[in-house]
């Protein structure tokens, strides 16, 4: 009975969270390494050193994971695609382009796609991430981008490839 009450998920075709919270762990290794200097360095025990560590890594990288699972997730469903905070609906996807000839770090001359601006609230594709180009309405050009580029790819191109023949 509470179940029909409670708003349903989209289905997920693809989904990047981002970042992992594994990266919590570098606090703790911090510290622990700190205790390990401090005894072969023969300083004794001194538990305030290691427990600075503890708090201060722990904090500082528990806000970029929290930062990069905002900015840097990337999730598809049949009604839109989200790239960090921008929600792009899939309706005004017009076709997904073919995986750019040359990279952009090469000196090579570059699609039209590959200078066009990154969906997303960032300045650009994220580091780690591969763009996507995207043709959208109005004759606009624009990068979807994730780490599985390839997977994102599929499953996108099917979505808009079946929409574009449903709308035929």
């Amino acid at each position: 009975m509470l179940e029909d009450q409670l708003p349903q998920q989209p289905e997920r075709l693809f989904f990047e969270n981002g970042a992992s919270w594994y990266w919590l762990l570098s606090g703790p290794i911090a510290a622990i390494a700190m205790l390990l200097i401090q005894f072969k360095g023969g300083v004794g025990f001194q538990p305030w050193v290691p427990l600075m560590f503890l708090v201060l890594v722990t904090g500082f990288v528990g806000l970029q994971v929290k930062a990069a699972r905002i900015h840097t997730s990337v999730e598809l469903t049949r009604d839109g695609l989200r790239e960090g905070a921008e929600v792009t609906p899939l309706s005004h996807i017009v076709r997904v382009f073919p995986p750019a000839q040359h990279s952009v770090k090469s000196r090579e001359l570059l699609e039209k796609w590959q200078t066009a601006r990154a969906l997303g609230e960032l300045s650009g594709v994220p580091r780690g991430r591969t763009g996507i180009g995207v043709e959208l309405t109005g004759k606009r050009t624009a990068q979807a981008w994730a780490r599985n580029h390839r997977g994102l790819r599929a499953a996108l191109t099917e979505l808009v490839e079946g929409e574009t023949a449903n709308a035929s």
